[in-house]
This record gives structure tokens, C-alpha cells and sequence, in this order.
């Protein structure tokens, strides 16, 4: 048994199958899930799991090189957009929600939170782990 760690089995497996550019998304309550995307399903209540919690433990399990956020995160929802800012920097990428959500027909999955605020949504490209050891 694991013990650290994400100890979902489908979001573990989703991680450990990533290659260098793949995405997951995770998503708020409301985000739509596109025909032939991995559908991970956390939500119990509205709220629970949050996107924050979400976040935070598939950033401590991947390795991330950028971020994928809507525009509208900034104006909108302004504690998420803060909350990303603090983890993620200037390695995020803003585009318009609408092409957002056209982005995530590539995800290898889609993690829905109970998150109930809009526009909490990211999508997480994956980086390698072992190119600070060939000098990249």
C-alpha cells in the first residue's frame, strides 16, 4: 500500500503515465468534461474537495512546467488567481476561458473538485524531472 503522496489510484496512475507536455486539468464543479477525456470525479459536497486541496496535492506528486489559466480567473476570482500566482509564478499562461475549455479536449484527464467558484479551474502541463541532470 502507498503511503505517501497522491493516494488516488486514478489520479496516481494519470501521473505516473504522464510524458514530457501532457496535461491534466483540474477543474471546479461546473468545468466541462469533453467527449473521450478521463473523468476523475472528487467532488462530494459543494466545496469539498476544494480546487486549493486539489492543487496542492498533485503539485507535491508531478513535476509541472507550466500552467494554463483562464483570463477571467484574474478579475473574477481573485483569491484562486493569488493562491496560483504564490505556486506557480510567472510559469503561467492566461488565455480566454472559452479557448480554455477548448484546450482541455487534450487532457489526458480532467479532475473535478467540489469547488464552487467560478473559473477555478488550471490545466498542468507536465515537465521531466531529470533535466537539471543533463544540463538543460
Amino acid at each position: 500500500m502507498k503511503k505517501n503522496g497522491i493516494l488516488n489510484s486514478n489520479i496516481a496512475k494519470v501521473l505516473v503515465d504522464l510524458g514530457h507536455t501532457d496535461t491534466i486539468v483540474i477543474g471546479d464543479a461546473g468545468l466541462p468534461v469533453p467527449d473521450g477525456v478521463l473523468k476523475i470525479d472528487l467532488a462530494l459536497t459543494p466545496g469539498t474537495p476544494s480546487f486549493q486541496e486539489v492543487v496542492k496535492a498533485v503539485v507535491d506528486d508531478m513535476v509541472i512546467e507550466k500552467v494554463t489559466i483562464a483570463e477571467e480567473m484574474k478579475d473574477t476570482n481573485p483569491n484562486q488567481h493569488e493562491f496560483m500566482e504564490m505556486f506557480f509564478g510567472h510559469d503561467m499562461e492566461y488565455v480566454k476561458h472559452e479557448q480554455f475549455k477548448q484546450l482541455t479536449a487534450n487532457a489526458k484527464a480532467i479532475i473535478r473538485t467540489g469547488e464552487i467558484t467560478a473559473y477555478s479551474n488550471c490545466i498542468l502541463h507536465a515537465g521531466v524531472f531529470f533535466s537539471h541532470l543533463n544540463g538543460q
